[in-house]
């Protein structure tokens, strides 16, 4: 096989569609483009979404759901991390300390997700049900 020799397999390349070449092209005429307005013409820009002055349809229906602006303050803290922690008195200024949430984070709440043995007391943290069914069966207890 040599370099000038390489061609692509057969039926790989299509010919390029000639708008505008005669009757016999199937594309000849108007070259595919209908009749008149707009949008035939060269240059016949319109933005996306433009019906012509009437209300698009993306301004006609109505506005769904609604997202809360403080959704990044509460972050969730995993049961196990909480059990791992060296201290007994967990609050949020602790979690911030070790790295568990963020140093933005408003409020914290801890979720059912792995084990605690130990009584630890939380401090102005929510907790779930079932995070705080654990706790309180290992002996600790949650101060709000």
């Amino acid at each position: 096989m040599e370099l000038n020799t390489i061609q692509p397999a057969v039926g790989a390349k299509h010919a390029k569609r000639r708008v505008g070449r005669g009757i016999g092209s199937g594309l000849g005429k108007t070259a595919g483009r209908g009749h008149k307005g707009q949008k035939s013409r060269a240059g016949g820009f319109h933005k996306v979404g433009f019906e012509g002055g009437q209300m698009p349809l993306q301004r006609r229906l109505p506005k769904r759901g609604f997202v809360s602006l403080t959704r990044d303050d509460t972050q969730e803290v995993r049961l196990g991390d909480i059990a791992a922690l060296p201290v007994d008195n967990v609050d949020l200024l602790a979690l911030k300390q070790v790295g568990l949430v963020s140093s933005r984070a408003l409020a914290a709440k801890v979720i059912l997700c792995g084990e605690i043995d130990r009584a630890v007391t939380l401090q102005g943290i929510a907790a779930t049900k079932g995070a705080r069914a654990a706790i309180e069966a290992a002996g600790g207890s949650i101060a709000e």
